[in-house]
């Protein structure tokens, strides 16, 4: 049932379900799985995991993510070659020619929901709509669709549209905006010292009027809003800047919780998280002896996450 579901998302080791993985999943019931290229290596057993991860949980629709933005950040690379297919890529053939854009993005994105549909996964952790800004760390930059604000807004509910119209739901990110960082928040915490008023006009912008059914945090400080706190462990940011501002309506979810942006122990990073307004933890490694710590401290999900997730369901059907 949706009601005794964790508020986490966790990562499996490898190319199958272990023992104890299965035993952990059906004990500690998280909302969700995310699927890595450690995962895969080919598309009859990816459907075959998938299978199995649906088989433990006693549930057809269970939600299962996986990160396929095209570019250089796509997790099916063992089963087809999407590297040329960046979203600055496709911005690109957007300024030069919409028609030929509309043609050649839907082919792609359909291509990609034939195969998550055909293995079994309901989630793509896209589009990201982080700006591509001047001193962009490489993290972000061809991972973008553009500097402007409008053409990232645009071409993310259009991203969005054609996913939902092929029964597979996204994730925008990095939510409230990743693009003025110039380091790499998988290492290192990103501090973005921009005023207020660029922020609004500019990086939050590209956000605000998503459909998405999902968003990821960004593991930045945004110093003019919170000096101490990433956006994932703030209070302010989330309430009002996500919630209130961009009025993002639907579930949130941390980036990965073990990333080094954030500064405290794994236990604690999970407790901040949830404590600043995360509907949901992200935790990816796939390490069990986390996974065991991390589960005594999560709660069972809220009944706005309740309430969200059955959306979700009844958005399967």
């Amino acid at each position: 049932m949706i009601i005794n579901r964790k508020a986490v998302i966790f990562g499996i080791s490898s190319y199958k379900l272990k023992k104890r993985e299965k035993i952990f999943f059906k004990r500690t019931k998280p909302w969700g799985i995310i699927l890595f290229s450690r995962n895969i290596k080919s598309l009859d057993q990816l459907k075959n995991l998938v299978k199995d991860i649906k088989i433990t949980f006693n549930d057809d629709k269970y939600p299962i993510l996986i990160d396929v933005e095209g570019g250089k950040v796509s997790r099916l690379n063992k089963i087809i070659d999407l590297s040329s297919f960046s979203q600055s890529y496709f911005a690109k053939l957007y300024k030069e020619d919409k028609k030929n854009f509309f043609i050649n993005y839907k082919i792609f994105i359909n291509v990609i929901s034939d195969i998550l549909n055909y293995v079994g996964i309901n989630v793509n952790t896209v589009p990201v709509l982080d700006l591509a800004r001047k001193h962009s760390h490489d993290f972000i930059k061809t991972r973008s669709f553009s500097k402007d604000s409008n053409v990232a807004s645009i071409l993310g509910n259009i991203c969005i549209n054609f996913y939902q119209k092929n029964k597979i739901c996204t994730v925008i990110k990095h939510i409230p905006g990743h693009g003025l960082s110039k380091s790499d928040s998988h290492y290192q915490t990103p501090i973005i010292k921009k005023n207020k008023v660029d922020l609004i006009k500019k990086d939050f912008k590209a956000f605000k009027k998503s459909k998405s059914f999902f968003a990821m945090t960004a593991h930045v400080i945004y110093e003019k809003y919170d000096p101490i706190y990433t956006a994932t462990h703030s209070r302010i940011v989330i309430s009002k800047i996500i919630r209130n501002h961009i009025k993002f309506r639907g579930l949130l979810i941390s980036d990965d919780i073990s990333m080094k942006a954030l500064k405290f122990s794994l236990i604690k990073n999970v407790s901040k998280a949830l404590e600043a307004g995360c509907n949901l933890v992200l935790h990816c490694n796939g390490n069990l002896n986390e996974m065991e710590k991390i589960s005594k401290v999560i709660p069972n999900i809220d009944k706005f996450t309740q309430k969200k997730t059955s959306h979700f369901y009844n958005f399967l059907r």
